[in-house]
């Protein structure tokens, strides 16, 4: 495709592999964007394009991962749809196939079936032989020139991890050549019973010889997949990630702070004494300045994820979740859904995909929900740390608000579990379930610059898609509770007004009208929580420098069993517009996704009122 006015055509090069090769890596490197890297199916659900550095003109297609065009998981399906209807795209010059040299049979399988299909429609194909840095490192080879003369097409050994053959590459794609030769005809008419025994003889061939790194990989699994040792590094690993949300990003967290106070003593003096000023200080650094002081624990949040994703080990606990998920009408694979829920719910719910039971997958979205996202975790630590002692002990490892982020992220997980388990039982099964299968990712040292990246990446998106509602509801709040009497009286505001509309509702919580109104606006977001608290606390003492939202919420004299019923509330109720559209879309039924939506509301309200009840009731 040729824009008009321009010398350079636009062609697309397109990037398939199996799940678990390395595939987002090399694209990451090849194109310099940032897409997530993770060792297992489910995470690429959809397809990433960016233009190939030193090749302007080319655009590089990363396609899903699967691991046969014969596809069974709503994943596959999407991947294998875009590959056919790549194939017959005028624009598509060439297809780059990864496999993983460690694992040769696997990806032949799969490359065999590529090729067939491509010289069905004329598509040259080259064959990127990814991971030969383990070979190297472990002394192992593949026969490169072999198994390229049996393929029938160029074999080029790569590692998307250091960059080894990735200048080769680029040099070969911007060759005319490259997407001009005619493919050979060698597999056009042949079966796919014929290919796989192919790949077996290929692979024993032409593929490294020796077993290190199978003995590797069982020495560690004899570890951590071990009916003791296992459970316990899980359970360890897990509570690991949960307390470092507080003790790792407290100094980043700190230094936000500090930053936001010494901007604002700078700035809001400048304005003087004018509505601008009191927007300034009440809206801006009050109300989303709460709000990007939690940024640095989603960025922590999503490193440690990254780091087990990349690691191999999330499999690994997916494995182990499978029996103690089935008991709840859940597979193992649910466990990687429901984990990468504890980021975001719509990349989870796309994550579903990967579960090939239908019912099982309509049982996952029901439990995604109530996952502890990333915009719970502002509300959490906001309230956790107003009404939880920061003590620590053992250099930090142990402390009481990181317990209790532990057990507020684990009673939304069990909550979850406890409802698909109840939903499991009362209907019946109208879905012939397939068996479990899930590969096991060899392990692998973490890429620190990618999952680094990716954080950034995480935190920035988390910012940016927030930013807009927050900074909406935040105006909206501010001129409600400004005016008419120019914040001299909060109570009489339009603000006011509102609040007290709805302050029966949620009185019965131990809650007045301002938290309230905040409950009332977080179901727009619930990160918009902190947002309008920071906000309203803001307007109410706007004559003073910024005092931080947990020392305000500590002088409001909110009860012990308020906070708490806080907590349980938004760990259960469903307050994101984006997870409602989403599941919506992914389970083809809004029945469903409304019924979750007032159910998991009802839900919360009993809930939370019933701990601000008994906790009254044991504190006296």
């Amino acid at each position: 495709m040729c824009w008009s006015g321009r010398a350079v055509c636009v062609s697309k090069i397109i990037l398939i592999g199996s799940p678990n090769s390395g595939k987002s890596l090399l694209f990451n490197r090849l194109t310099g964007l940032s897409h997530k890297v993770a060792n297992f199916p489910g995470i690429t659900v959809d397809v990433g394009s960016g233009e190939l550095q030193g090749l302007p003109g080319k655009r590089l297609v990363d396609f899903p991962g699967t691991y046969s065009l014969q596809a069974i998981s709503a994943e596959e399906e999407v991947a294998v749809g875009y590959f056919e209807d790549a194939l017959t795209d005028p624009e598509v010059e060439q297809v780059l196939c990864l496999i993983d040299a460690t694992r040769l049979e696997k990806s032949l399988y799969f490359t065999l079936q590529i090729i067939r299909d491509c010289e069905r429609h004329g598509k040259p194909v080259i064959v990127l032989a990814n991971m030969i840095d383990i070979l190297d490192k472990h002394g192992l080879e593949l026969d490169v020139e072999g198994l390229a003369k049996a393929l029938h097409t160029t074999v080029l050994p790569i590692s998307g991890r250091t960059g080894k053959g990735v200048d080769t590459l680029i040099s070969l794609l911007a060759q005319p050549a490259a997407a001009e030769r005619e493919p050979r005809k060698h597999l056009i008419d042949t079966a796919d019973a014929i290919l796989r025994g192919e790949a077996h003889a290929l692979a024993h061939r032409y593929g490294p010889k020796g077993d290190i790194l199978v003995r590797t990989q069982t020495r560690l699994d004899s570890f951590f997949l071990h009916s003791l040792t296992g459970g316990v590094s899980f359970f360890a690993i897990m509570y690991l990630l949960f307390q470092s949300i507080f003790t790792w990003s407290a100094p980043a967290m700190d230094a936000v702070e500090t930053a936001l106070a010494w901007t604002a003593d700078r700035v809001v003096p400048m304005l003087g004494n004018t509505v601008v000023a009191d927007f300034t200080a009440d809206a801006l650094f009050s109300g989303i300045g709460a709000f990007l002081v939690f940024v640095p624990q989603i960025f922590v949040l999503t490193f440690i994820i990254g780091l087990l994703e990349d690691s191999g080990y999330m499999a690994r606990a997916a494995l182990i979740c499978h029996k103690p998920l089935r008991f709840f009408g859940l597979t193992g694979k649910s466990f990687i859904p429901l984990l990468s829920g504890t980021a975001c719910a719509i990349p989870a719910i796309y994550a579903a995909r990967a579960i090939d039971s239908p019912r099982k997958r309509l049982l996952t979205y029901m439990a995604i929900p109530l996952m502890p996202c990333s915009a719970r975790l502002p509300v959490y630590t906001l309230l956790i740390a107003a009404f939880i002692p920061a003590q620590t002990s053992m250099g930090g490892l142990l402390g009481w608000q990181g317990l209790a982020m532990f057990g507020i992220y684990f009673f939304g997980m069990f909550c979850g579990l406890l409802i698909t388990g109840i939903v499991s039982r009362a209907a019946e099964d109208h879905y012939t379930d397939l068996p479990f299968v899930l590969e096991l990712p060899p392990y692998r040292m973490p890429g620190l610059i990618p999952i680094l990246r990716n954080s950034v990446n995480r935190a920035k998106h988390f910012v940016t898609k927030a930013g807009k509602i927050i900074f909406t509801v935040t105006v909206v709040i501010w001129v409600l509770g400004y005016f008419p009497n120019y914040g001299a009286d909060l109570g009489e505001s339009w603000l006011g007004y509102l609040g007290h509309i709805v302050e029966p509702v949620f009185a019965p919580m131990g809650l007045d009208w301002r938290y309230g109104v905040a409950i009332f606006t977080s179901f727009a977001a619930r990160e918009v929580f902190v947002g309008t608290l920071g906000t309203i606390f803001g307007i109410e003492g706007a004559d003073e420098n910024m005092i931080p939202l947990v020392e305000h919420i500590q002088a409001s004299d909110l009860a012990l069993g308020s906070g708490l019923a806080l907590l349980v509330f938004f760990a259960i109720a469903l307050q994101c517009v984006s997870t409602v559209a989403i599941l919506a879309k992914e389970s083809a039924s809004r029945s469903l996704t409304m019924k979750m939506f007032v159910g998991y509301f009802l839900l919360a309200y009993v809930a939370a009122v019933l701990v601000y009840q008994v906790t009254g009731w044991v504190v006296g």
